[in-house]
């Protein structure tokens, strides 16, 4: 899942790229509101961590800035201000949890799973597709009886085909998905998980579900 984090500490921030990077997530950073706002203007994220005490427009500007555009990113802030007062303050202003500095990593990473475990839009936490079967929760998936052991990035690239079924997406757009905006990767990348991930799929006996619009992208309908 791609990750927009926002946070002016240099070192924290560059912990937390490399702690989430590891974890499977694809991390952009902004040290203060300003740039925040303009990745949120460039790029679409599914999690965000912010931290409310920024240079310039603070975190609560931007969270406010990201409801009103009617943004679903989850929000997670990450703050030293642990009174009632700063908590009440964020979640009414639309984030979905706040964790007080300093804190745990491991207790991070969980409350991290706990916002993707929430459905978007009412969805239903699991996806098929005939007898394929991906659980965002345990991050698994399967075919009957047969699990795929998938790379990060082949699972973050079905479950995306998945949750847009029936949309074609661009090589640009499934790129811009899985990797973070500092990547020096090729999007061509995305042809190479699509075979790998294919090859997973047949040693399962699963029927390719993902279609090849030549000069279009790649679809599951």
């Amino acid at each position: 899942m791609r990750l927009l984090i926002v946070e002016d500490s240099a070192p924290l921030a560059t912990a937390l790229m490399r702690g989430l990077g590891a974890d499977g997530y694809a991390c952009d950073h902004a040290a203060d509101g300003e740039h925040a706002l303009a990745f949120l203007d460039a790029a679409s994220y599914d999690l965000i961590v912010l931290d409310l005490m920024l240079p310039g427009i603070d975190g609560l500007e931007v969270l406010r800035a990201l409801r009103r555009r009617n943004d679903t990113a989850r929000v997670l802030v990450l703050s030293a201000r642990d009174q009632v007062g700063d908590r009440v303050t964020a979640l009414d202003a639309g984030a979905d949890d706040y964790l007080v500095k300093p804190f745990a990593f491991d207790e991070l990473l969980a409350r991290l799973r706990a916002l993707k475990r929430r459905p978007p839009d009412g969805a239903a936490p699991l996806l098929h597709h005939g007898a394929l079967v991906l659980d965002p929760r345990a991050r698994s998936v399967h075919h009957g009886a047969c699990r795929l052991e998938l790379t990060p990035k082949e699972f973050a690239l079905l479950e995306l085909l998945l949750r847009e079924r029936g949309r074609v997406l661009t090589r640009a757009q499934i790129f811009a998905r899985l990797y973070d905006g500092a990547s020096e990767t090729s999007d061509k990348v995305v042809e190479v998980i699509v075979s790998t991930l294919r090859g997973k799929l047949a040693r399962c006996g699963a029927v390719d579900p993902i279609q090849t619009r030549r000069g279009f992208g790649y679809v599951i309908a």
